[in-house]
């Protein structure tokens, strides 16, 4: 058969751009050395097997080196010298997906002739967080105690992504790339990614990460939109890199899950007990997590004793999600992997003739039955509610 001239540095690069290394692909590829080595080259057939295990793209083994791996909007990490390469397959094809699927509903939302959402970019880094803070409430049409009236903080949570939703921002939720439950996304790279548009702004965040930290993240990508900034970020600790507006953006997010005003006032009457960061969650409904991080930041604590929570925290989180295993009720989620208000749009326009049902299919990321399945269901949930 034929052998297609690879060069070696490009195999390495997929290789390592992969997470895996040559002794991971020995068995599947036995002449991988020799590839990578020039002493034999692969067939093509081989070469498509390896781009599918490597996850990269059949064009770039063709190059003559290396392609630079580039997100299309920044990359902030809380530590800046980790010694990270560029971002991984995972991150790349999930930024990807997102604005495909953003660049549909803009165009989607222009001809029908929606305008521009006014709180896009309405605000500007330097303004105080606690104003934003407040003109967040307002897009969302809560008041300072939203959160109170809800029976649990995740209830809360629910109540501020379905809030996100009504506003006209596409929240999605997914911990692995696309459905594919054998890429799962890693919270050390990130944690979540804002992109910011004028009709259909989109927020992801990374379902990997434990539904505690999910609250933060949330209330963070909310401060982008306003900023108008895209990002990708890993929020160490809950806590940004060193941009400005990432700095912003957790300022705001900390002030609209828990005023300080507010925590200052209870803080006295829950700082020597056996639990404080638990009773704080409870009165504002977030989790103990956010409440502790909030505490650190306004200095009620010191920062040894929020590390000690923190981790103690993320390993109940941990075994507690291991022990309810990855079930769960299909329509759920889906609702959060696709984003609703995405998947009502696609599922309109196909019922209307407007968009092909190949085409839907595609930008779901579901077929046949399945996208059929989805999408009674998603009509039903719209009647009935």
């Amino acid at each position: 058969m034929t052998k297609v001239a690879v060069t070696g540095q490009v195999l390495l690069w997929a290789i390592e751009r992969s997470g895996l290394n040559i002794r991971d692909l020995r068995g599947k590829f036995p002449k991988i050395v020799e590839w990578t080595d020039g002493a034999d080259s692969p067939t093509l057939r081989q070469l498509e097997s390896l781009a599918k295990v490597t996850r990269t793209p059949l064009g770039f083994f063709f190059l003559e080196k290396p392609p630079v791996d580039r997100l299309p909007i920044p990359h902030f990490r809380t530590t800046e010298d980790q010694g990270q390469g560029g971002p991984s397959p995972d991150l790349l094809e999930s930024v990807q997906v997102m604005q495909q699927r953003q660049a549909w509903l803009r165009e989607y939302l222009i001809n029908l002739g929606q305008d521009k959402l006014e709180f896009v970019r309405s605000e500007e880094v330097g303004s105080n967080p606690s104003s934003v803070a407040q003109q967040l409430r307002k897009i969302l049409g809560f008041d300072e105690h939203w959160a109170a009236v809800q029976a649990t903080w995740s209830d809360a949570l629910r109540s501020l992504r379905e809030a996100m939703e009504r506003s006209g921002i596409v929240v999605v939720v997914n911990g692995v790339v696309g459905n594919n439950t054998h890429r799962k996304l890693s919270v050390s790279e990130f944690r979540g990614f804002v992109l910011v548009d004028d009709y259909a702004p989109l927020v992801f965040v990374n379902g990997s990460d434990g539904k505690a930290a999910q609250m933060f993240t949330l209330a963070h990508e909310l401060a982008h939109v306003v900023f108008g900034s895209s990002a990708a970020f890993d929020l160490r600790q809950m806590q940004p890199s060193s941009n400005r507006t990432e700095k912003a953006c957790n300022a705001v997010a900390a002030e609209f899950l828990v005023p300080e005003s507010l925590l200052r006032s209870i803080w006295p009457s829950v700082r020597d007990s056996s639990a404080p960061f638990q009773e704080l969650a409870r009165e504002f409904k977030v989790s103990a997590i956010v409440a502790a991080r909030r505490a650190l930041d306004l200095r009620l604590v010191d920062r040894a004793r929020f590390l000690d929570f923190y981790q103690d925290y993320l390993n109940q989180e941990f075994r507690a999600t291991s022990r309810r295993g990855e079930g769960g009720d299909f329509y759920l989620s889906q609702n959060l992997k696709i984003g609703r208000r995405f998947a009502l749009a696609v599922v309109q326009a196909t019922k209307e003739g407007k968009l092909l049902y190949h085409d839907a299919y595609h930008l779901t990321g579901l077929f046949g039955n399945t996208f059929e399945r989805f999408s009674d269901a998603l009509i039903r949930e719209r009647t009935n509610g």
